[in-house]
């Protein structure tokens, strides 16, 4: 071993000249993956350490569609050093002239925040607004919208409000999750005596608190549970504040880290064909080793601390880049979360970087290691054949085959989501296989068509390049295809979502959802909207909320995890006669009267793992209610209209106060006219407009697809120079190759055609390839993950081809002027 790290040190002294691709496409991959990683425990510490300013206590219970109880909130009260009181629901703000948005209502009491500062603009204490008339704070982009300054009335609910400031940053924001409207605070005291919380009305109770002396959340929760068993309270604490944002973060983080494990993928491409040239270029010193009595496993030693050490130095490189990178994005990083957070530097992140970045590095560079035990030290000093068997010998294979399954374990026990790890890293595994298939397909092709080609010199001339044995096309292929393959991915999934969200949703759903209607003003409202010209439509429901607490007596979630039907609270709705195709078992007779039977959404049944005669407990305004299951139901969210996954039979929630939804289907221009007019006639009733819904999802779409599409660059990127190095690697052989040109009497504008054309022919194949690779990742993602339908989108799949082409073409022009600047005899005397 130490003759190994003699020959080691001995050789790199020669510096690193035809490492900068190997170097460069580690320090690319590790940069990236340390890069989320330090963004997402940044996002993950922010959480963990403003846990109760994000939920705005150490712990808060949650009551839907109640307040809590006088006994209830003297138990609270007497477990808790201090409470406060929030209730979150959406209404109709406006003014009097008459125009009027969707907000997000929170009524606070005096002791809110508990924890955390409500920042304003102006500045001024939360007591504001019960100072004179009642007073109300508005998000800045509804303030806008509306138009309004600080003195100015604004309507809520049908209830006149003063304007009193700004909200500049809310403490407590970042746990509720996503909202339809941007957000306006009341005084608690200004609502409670008005219909905005009118029986069956759609608002959430939170009581936030801190512990008393002596009092530890696990300890409080557990008296808690016990104490509001049956109530439908809900409870969430400060270790966990915000599960949803944590999640989403998570979720994200992971996927693009995948995503950078794809730019490593193609970075392997650039350290598999950087370790084969370098072994090749080699070549003389291995035989003299040989020849000298060297043993093969000293020479395979020499050479893999050799490639350990620069492997090691690509990914400290990494990691200070990312680093590096970080640290100076630190103020633009903090200012696009809607959460504190401070952003440095982790060890975790770090270290998961570096153990894919040496994995990665260890696979691709094993490959051609191995085979250069095969070579004889005669065959080594003839430059005719040095390439060895074409496979390794099966010890190396396992040993490959063994990193290989480590990276993949690796990944998928560090994203939580093994199953979509092991499909991503398959992809690409199987998009590299098809990729290399691919490239030697056309190198087949070139060599079959050549003949074809007589009497066409440049062209001629490029086939003959493309299907020769020292042909680029391999890894021109490989590099730049797998990069536009992600891209293309990107494209056509980025694409379908906004038809369907902004093409086909609109044609489909309706242009309002109204909600908070009693059952009283349902026929009033419906003469009124049907009155307004251009209505086609209108669907209703009676709806209550409710939660899943059991399943065949089992706690919910013990049976179905983590399952979005049994994440808060859902609609709930009752019926005499089924709204949806029934799938499975029988609706109950008009006058059933009998113990309560619920049908069932069939798709969220089966996820769940729920068959006909299984029971489920929904707790409905503190009441649980256990229901049998009697049928299943073919129910369609997509076209947004109305849906609910549990329907009850009538009697089962008779005297249960409830509320109408309704759907209104009408063109655009009619919208102003339904907004306006329901705004004033039922103060209390609140219409969602559809299209500003879709708006908000479409802005947050943009926003993951843009941060994808970040990271899938650094994937292109590593292919740039995987190619870029290829192309430099070759411009001796194209020296030679315009010398020879040239002396047969080829003008410098043929060899630079032929060049081009090369080049053209080997990036239109990755391009085109790339866009059936990409298609089919798209499908298989929009199908099986998102469930929805796909349609190829032709412009990002053009444009994928389009710049598979210019990149190959200008990297080959790039390193193609100066061999044609040399003089043919110079070229042709000098040693091959």
């Amino acid at each position: 071993m130490r003759l190994a790290f003699r020959i080691a040190a001995r050789e790199l002294r020669g510096g690193l000249r035809g490492f900068r691709v190997f170097l460069l496409c580690l320090i690319l991959g590790v940069a990236a993956i340390a890069a989320v990683g330090l963004v997402r425990e940044a996002i993950r510490s922010g959480l963990a350490d403003q846990g109760a300013v994000l939920l705005g206590g150490d712990a808060q219970y949650e009551f839907t569609y109640r307040r809590a109880t006088e006994a209830e909130r003297g138990w609270i009260t007497d477990h808790a050093a201090a409470v406060s009181e929030v209730i979150d629901f959406r209404s109709m703000a406006g003014t009097p002239a008459g125009d009027y948005a969707l907000t997000q209502v929170k009524a606070v009491d005096a002791a809110y925040p508990l924890v955390g500062e409500l920042q304003l603009d102006p500045p001024m204490p939360v007591s504001a607004l019960d100072e004179g008339a009642p007073g109300v704070f508005l998000d800045p982009a509804l303030a806008d919208r509306l138009e309004v300054k600080p003195g100015d009335p604004v309507l809520i609910g049908g209830q006149e409000f003063v304007m009193k400031a700004r909200i500049a940053r809310e403490p407590d924001t970042s746990g509720g999750g996503f909202t339809m409207g941007p957000r306006s605070i009341v005084s608690l005291r200004a609502i409670e005596a008005t219909p905005m919380l009118a029986p069956g009305s759609l608002y959430e109770s939170e009581y936030r608190v801190l512990l008393p002396p002596g009092e530890t959340l696990p300890g409080l929760q557990a008296a808690a549970r016990q104490q509001f068993d049956g109530a439908g309270m809900r409870w969430s604490d400060s270790r966990r504040a915000a599960p949803g944002a944590e999640r989403f973060t998570n979720r994200l983080a992971s996927f693009l880290v995948l995503v950078g494990l794809a730019g490593l993928a193609v970075g392997g491409v650039g350290i598999s064909s950087t370790t084969s040239a370098w072994i090749e270029r080699k070549a003389g010193t291995i035989a003299t080793l040989r020849a000298l009595g060297a043993t093969a496993g000293t020479i395979r030693a020499a050479f893999l601390i050799q490639l350990a050490l620069l492997g090691l130095g690509g990914i400290v490189a990494g990691i200070a880049l990312a680093s590096l990178g970080v640290l100076l994005a630190a103020g633009p990083i903090t200012r696009l979360m809607p959460i504190p957070i401070e952003v440095g530097l982790a060890w975790r992140p770090l270290a998961e970087a570096a153990v894919y970045g040496a994995l990665t590095a260890a696979v691709f560079a094993l490959w051609p290691l191995s085979r250069m035990e095969t070579l004889r030290a005669a065959t080594l000093y003839r430059a005719s054949d040095r390439r060895g068997r074409r496979l390794p010998r099966w010890p190396a294979l396992a040993l490959i085959g063994g990193l290989a399954a480590a990276l993949v374990g690796f990944a998928a026990l560090l994203s939580g989501m093994p199953g979509l790890t092991v499909a991503v890293l398959g992809g690409v595994a199987g998009a590299l296989l098809v990729l290399a298939l691919t490239a030697r397909g056309l190198r087949w092709l070139a060599g079959r068509v050549r003949p074809l080609a007589r009497g066409r010199p440049a062209l001629h001339a490029a086939l003959a390049a493309i299907s020769g044995p020292r042909s680029e096309v391999v890894a021109v292929v490989l590099s730049l295809g797998l990069g536009l393959s992600v891209l293309a991915a990107i494209g056509q999934i980025e694409s379908n979502l906004r038809n369907a969200i902004s093409g086909d949703l609109p044609k489909q759903a309706p242009a309002f959802f109204i909600i908070d209607i009693q059952p009283d003003q349902l026929q009033p409202l419906l003469t009124q909207v049907e009155a307004v010209p251009g209505v086609s439509r209108i669907d209703t429901a009676p709806m209550l909320r409710g939660v899943v607490t059991q399943i065949n007596g089992r706690p919910a979630r013990e049976v179905g995890g983590d399952h979005w039907v049994l994440r808060g609270d859902r609609g709930v709705t009752f019926a005499n006669a089924p709204r949806e195709r029934l799938t499975e078992g029988e609706w109950w007779p008009r006058d059933y009267s009998g113990p309560p039977q619920v049908s069932m959404g069939a798709k969220e049944a089966a996820e769940l793992g729920l068959k006909l005669g299984d029971r489920i407990t929904v707790n409905i305004l503190g009441r649980d209610i256990t229901a049998t299951i009697s049928s299943f139901r073919e129910v369609n969210f997509s076209t947004a209209g109305i849906g609910f996954v549990l329907t009850l039979n009538p009697a089962a929630l008779a005297g249960a106060p409830y509320t109408e939804i309704a759907t209104v289907y009408a063109p655009a221009e009619a919208e102003a006219t339904i907004l306006r007019e329901t705004a004033r006639a039922f103060p209390n009733v609140t219409a969602i407009r559809v299209s500003d819904a879709i708006a908000r999802l479409t802005e947050a779409l943009t926003g993951i697809a843009r941060a994808v599409a970040v990271a899938a660059s650094v994937t292109l990127l590593t292919g740039l120079v995987v190619l870029i190095g290829t192309a430099a690697s070759g411009e001796a052989a194209r020296a030679r190759e315009a010398a020879l040109l040239r002396t047969l009497g080829a003008t410098r504008g043929m060899v630079l055609w032929s060049f081009a054309m090369r080049s053209l022919l080997m990036g239109a194949a990755a391009g085109a390839i790339a866009v059936a690779l990409g298609a089919l990742s798209a499908w298989a993602a929009l199908r099986f993950v998102m469930e929805m339908g796909y349609s190829f989108a032709p412009a990002p799949a053009l444009a994928v081809v389009c710049g598979g082409v210019a990149v190959t073409v200008l990297a080959g022009a790039a390193f193609a002027l100066r061999p044609l600047a040399l003089r043919p005899a110079r070229v042709l005397r000098a040693p091959e």
